[in-house]
């Protein structure tokens, strides 16, 4: 590295930096641009891009991360984002100097993923809470027909006991399918319920690590959108839709096959999840130090 001093960045590490995360999260972004050019649209992959609305220009942008001064090369870019001073020569990310609203997040988020990672992992839901979006209506949430048909559908939700702790989930329940929940989460009981089991959880930490963009660093934010890619493709190859058109096999959570893999593949993404949780943890902390 030719960095000039600890912490600092020449403009040829910091460039280099820069074009290889977005040559790497361009391995999503480029081909969901695509697939917007063409208007078409994919019951797996858009949701990464409409549930969160990191807009894929936003993923590709690179920042440093707190505690690095770059210098050299274009850095007026960086003094547009909030945060950023002049250092001498260079810039760099201050939390002292982020917006209270970037500081207020920064608490939430510490509060959350603190609360998360001091539960233990729970791996008996078998992914039910995309079942519960479509039983007993004729209105599945994707253009995508069911592989068990909507009365096999149905039966596989009153077979077993649903057990969702995330309320973004549990919010798009069928009103037939909410009291069959055995939580009731609310957006103010989150921080309450909220456990690294969960692959809702897992694939939020994506979301957390965007909403304290730019203070986290942008190899951190692709990180954590590479576990949410993989997440998803659980989350949906064990979903009611039939993908084998999309490629994808199910995994057949209505079988004791199905649910052992699916338990299987939670408890990875958990373990993948923890070390990404407790970076942002941190992060979170030197832009709200006061949050407990």
């Amino acid at each position: 590295m030719t960095a000039a001093g600890p912490g600092v960045l020449a403009a040829v590490d910091w460039q280099e930096r820069a074009a290889a995360h977005r040559d790497r999260v361009r391995a999503w972004t480029a081909p969901h641009r695509e697939r917007r050019r063409r208007g078409e649209k994919h019951p797996v992959w858009d949701f990464l891009f409409t549930y969160y609305p990191h807009r894929p220009a936003q993923l590709e942008r690179w920042d440093p991360g707190p505690g690095v001064r770059l210098v050299g090369g274009d850095l007026a870019p960086f003094l547009d984002r909030p945060g950023y001073l002049r250092d001498g020569d260079g810039v760099r990310f201050d939390p002292a100097a982020a917006p209270d609203r970037l500081r207020s997040t920064a608490g939430f988020v510490h509060r959350l993923l603190d609360a998360t990672r001091s539960r233990a992992p729970r791996l008996g839901c078998f992914g039910l809470h995309e079942w519960a979006m479509v039983y007993r209506t004729d209105r599945p949430r994707h253009a995508v027909g069911l592989r068990l048909g909507g009365a096999g559908t149905d039966a596989v939700v009153e077979s077993m006991p649903i057990g969702c702790s995330h309320y973004d989930a549990y919010r798009f329940f069928t009103d037939a399918a909410a009291p069959r929940n055995a939580l009731r989460p609310t957006r103010e009981t989150q921080v309450e319920h909220e456990q690294p089991g969960c692959l809702h959880a897992t694939m939020d930490l994506y979301k957390w690590a965007y909403k304290l963009v730019p203070a986290v660093p942008a190899e951190l934010v692709a990180d954590c959108f590479a576990l949410a890619a993989d997440t998803r493709e659980l989350d949906m190859r064990a979903s009611p839709y039939d993908l084998a058109d999309h490629g994808f096999s199910p995994v057949p959570i209505e079988t004791p096959a199905g649910r052992a893999a699916y338990a299987r593949a939670q408890a990875g993404f958990a373990e993948r999840a923890a070390p990404l949780r407790d970076r942002l943890i941190a992060l979170a902390a030197t832009l709200a130090p006061a949050a407990p």
